[in-house]
């Protein structure tokens, strides 16, 4: 179990290492620790999976181990995760979904979920004190199948979230790969009113990060829009947790966009969000509270539960809903689908594209970048130099000077000329990732480009 631990939101590692006993272990422990705390809710374990090819055979590793505490295990089938953990909720039960989101098809992982919603931080340290050397055995039982009633009650979720039929006239691609939320998203937006296109399904897993916009994967894109005649594009990540929209021009928007887009047409009052989203959320003047977090599911979710009229966000779009919110009931997960139908939402209750409304934001030029393949420890000793040895920050930075430093979550640097780079490792692969805020398009791309070259010398 040497690659398996916790980041951002859920357990993480190579499949190859996950499969068999350590899953059947892990999920041993979350039950060992939720009992403790009394929160194994109604007797059942709802099961939900991404479409690795690793996928299918930890879910039945989770079955053994369900059964093993006197639970019955329910197969969710291939759900977006926020379907699962909403229709866990509704039954008061604990769920588990098995994805590696957007990391590499050669790993997967464990998001945990109590009957109240996500686990937290403290959580993920009880299920880790909670781990027993043991071996759980093999389970023959089968599994009662809700994968419909789970789709069924997602769907209905966004039913009155617009008024009726306000997408008509819009033409909707649904960027399929091997989401699982490729499905319903398509269903969401036609109940909405939206001709929708599909466009890019395949049988094969393919990871996609949805703030990676230079991948490849995304390289059709552009090209589907001019030759579908597409108001949108809308997609997500292999989960259906994080959202990625093209606008009708073929320029990507950013989650944190959506993020904010979302929180606008739900009537937020309170916004909560990691220190990573785009500093235009405080300028809008929309929200009456901001709050920022260390990047992490758990961090925003522990910071939403003490405010009213609250809708939360990651830098990667996925939004939250807490508690006061009209017409929606809390869901203190990550979800691709509701920030993707308030964006089109807000721009056809406007009558413009949604470039126009983005270009309405007093945004930042934002971009982000990641180096792949490494080491955390790596990742790690560079951090520290940076954030520690002020000579070597001040000529690392010569180029752009210093004005100040936030360390809430990897260092936030702001340069002379207000702009800034933000340095910090993911929490669920070997990546070192790189945001950036620029006053133009050009001091963006020059600051990412800079950037990644300057941490690539550093780290390789």
């Amino acid at each position: 179990m040497f690659s398996l631990k916790f980041g951002t939101s859920g357990l993480r590692g190579l499949a190859v290492e996950l499969e068999g006993q350590a899953a059947r272990r892990y999920v041993a422990a979350f039950l060992r620790h939720a009992g403790a705390l009394g929160q194994l809710g109604g007797g059942k374990v709802f099961i939900g999976r991404d479409f690795r090819p690793s996928s299918p055979a930890i879910a039945k590793d989770c079955a053994a181990a369900i059964g093993l505490f006197g639970l019955e295990a329910v197969d969710c089938g291939e759900v977006p995760t926020p379907a699962l953990a909403l229709h866990a909720m509704a039954a008061g039960c604990c769920a588990i979904m098995i994805t590696g989101s957007h990391i590499p098809s050669d790993r997967n992982g464990l998001k945990f979920y109590v009957p109240g919603g996500e686990i937290s931080k403290a959580d993920e340290a009880g299920i880790v004190a909670a781990l027993r050397d043991e071996v759980v055995p093999d389970s023959a039982a089968g599994m009662r199948d809700e994968f419909d009633l789970v789709v069924e009650r997602y769907v209905a979720r966004y039913a009155g979230l617009l008024p009726e039929g306000a997408l008509t006239g819009l033409r909707v691609g649904v960027f399929e790969h091997s989401s699982v939320a490729r499905d319903v998203l398509g269903q969401v937006m036609r109940q909405a009113g939206a001709e929708v296109v599909s466009l890019g399904r395949t049988e094969e897993f393919v990871a996609v990060d949805t703030e990676a916009f230079g991948d490849a994967v995304f390289g059709p894109l552009k090209g589907w829009i001019e030759s579908e005649k597409l108001d949108a594009i809308v997609s997500s990540d292999g989960d259906g947790d994080r959202p990625l929209l093209m606008d009708g021009r073929g320029e990507f928007v950013r989650g944190d966009v959506l993020g904010l887009l979302a929180a606008q047409l739900l009537g937020a009052g309170t916004v909560v969000t990691p220190v990573t989203s785009n500093s235009a959320l405080e300028r809008t003047g929309f929200f009456e509270t901001v709050l920022r977090t260390r990047v992490g599911s758990p961090y925003v979710i522990e910071t939403m539960e003490t405010a009213d009229s609250v809708v939360g966000f990651e830098a990667n779009g996925g939004t939250f809903v807490g508690n006061g919110i009209a017409g929606l009931d809390p869901l203190p997960t990550r979800d691709a689908v509701l920030p993707l139908l308030c964006a089109l939402g807000l721009a056809a209750r406007r009558g413009v594209g949604v470039d126009a409304i983005v270009a309405e934001l007093p945004l930042q030029y934002a971009l982000a970048d990641r180096l792949q393949d490494v080491p955390a420890e790596k990742s790690a000793a560079f951090l520290r130099r940076l954030g520690e040895d002020r000579a070597f920050a001040e000529a690392f930075f010569a180029p752009h000077g210093i004005a100040s430093l936030s360390t809430i979550d990897g260092l936030q640097f702001r340069t002379l000329a207000g702009d800034m780079v933000h340095f910090r490792a993911s929490g669920n692969a070997p990546e070192l990732r790189c945001y950036v805020e620029g006053s133009t398009a050009e001091v963006a791309r020059g600051l990412l480009d800079w950037g990644m070259k300057a941490a690539a010398e550093q780290v390789r």
